[in-house]
């Protein structure tokens, strides 16, 4: 019986163990990100990136997103909302991440589409129906074209412009930003700068949270 107990306490000392060193690693490597994040604010703001929201908001969420990511299109109407419950206070500026097989001829025409004013609208419609243009998590950009109908798109346009130079030059400096700031899956969020510490919408809205606090 003895034995048992010392084994029972012996198990139970591991697991302690086991979940304060998680839990270190855990914030040792939300520290890395804000530190990395601080240090490299320029890969972070990018004062062209699409942004909707208050531009002199106190609170400023960065998003690397890739319009082929399921979770992108869960979060995005959540964080919209976020936004609504604080009118003013919140800023949301998206950055591509087109990890997905395909997405970057996506994000091309949702740049194009920007040039046209439409860029919210074409991202929503692209969310909306995702399963139509992403198989096997793979982008087929040539299945999107019913559609971007409705929208009232030059679409002669928009295809020009989706394969104009500067995009692919914007994409690409996106990607190099992401990859400056370790950013290796979407939809990873920085508020005022700062990492979540964790992934999740609570995570989310508690930096808002704090943030929209220490603006006061």
């Amino acid at each position: 019986m003895k034995q048992k107990s010392i084994f029972i306490a012996a198990a139970a000392l591991l697991i302690l163990v086991f979940v304060g060193g998680a839990l270190l690693y855990q914030k040792q490597q939300t520290e890395q990100a804000a530190q990395l994040a601080k240090q490299n604010m320029a890969a972070l703001v990018r004062m062209d990136a699409p942004s909707f929201g208050n531009a002199d908001a106190p609170v400023h969420i960065v998003e690397f997103f890739d319009p082929a990511c399921g979770t992108c299109r869960e979060f995005y109407p959540m964080v919209k909302a976020l936004m609504a419950e604080h009118p003013g206070k919140i800023r949301l500026s998206l950055r591509y991440a087109p990890f997905h097989r395909g997405s970057d001829a996506v994000v091309k025409v949702l740049e194009a589409a920007r040039k046209q004013g439409k860029f919210e609208a074409t991202l929503e419609a692209l969310f909306s129906r995702q399963d139509a243009w992403v198989q096997n998590h793979t982008a087929n950009a040539q299945l999107i074209g019913p559609l971007l109908a409705p929208l009232g798109l030059d679409l002669v346009q928009l295809q020009n412009d989706a394969n104009a130079p500067e995009v692919a030059t914007l994409i690409a400096r996106d990607l190099a930003d992401a990859k400056t700031l370790n950013v290796t899956m979407t939809p990873e969020y920085f508020v005022n700068g700062k990492p979540l510490p964790q992934f999740g919408f609570a995570e989310l809205k508690q930096l808002v949270d704090d943030a929209l606090a220490n603006s006061k």
